[in-house]
């Protein structure tokens, strides 16, 4: 991998998932995600794809809540834009979990799966017999 230049900050795919708190309504919700698709690209990067679960039950009690809101946000960014989401989602009181994960590492392996997949579908064609003629001359006998 390239080192970035002095200056220029590397763009990577991340996933952002938080669950928030019930308690919150359908447009409270709304409003906070585009508050934060406002904080991404105000600081150049992109809100790829916003993914709304909807209200799931958890596994165990968080912050005494058996449910909350599922929200993934996939974005292109760099370090510092994921480093101020997190910062926004600890301090905000709605937001009982949340994880970042980099994914464009994963992203370049599936595709590089995909393509060698392809390669091997393709089938090849099967060696044909050498004719007299393409074989050269007959080897000469052993004395």
């Amino acid at each position: 991998m390239h080192k970035a230049e002095k200056g220029e900050k590397s763009v990577r795919t991340y996933e952002v998932a938080f669950i928030a708190a019930p308690t919150l309504t359908s447009e409270e919700l709304e409003g906070f995600v585009a508050q934060m698709q406002t904080v991404v690209e105000g600081k150049n990067g992109k809100v790829v794809k916003v993914d709304n679960w909807g209200k799931k039950s958890l596994a165990y009690k968080i912050k005494k809540f058996r449910d909350g809101y599922y929200v993934i946000l996939t974005l292109e960014a760099d370090g510092t834009i994921i480093a101020e989401l997190e910062r926004r989602f600890r301090v905000a009181d709605h937001v009982i979990r949340f994880l970042s994960v980099r994914i464009d590492e994963d992203l370049k392996r599936s595709e590089k799966m995909k393509i060698t997949r392809q390669r091997k579908s393709v089938p090849t064609p099967a060696p044909q017999p050498m004719s007299e003629y393409q074989a050269g001359p007959p080897a000469a006998p052993i004395e």
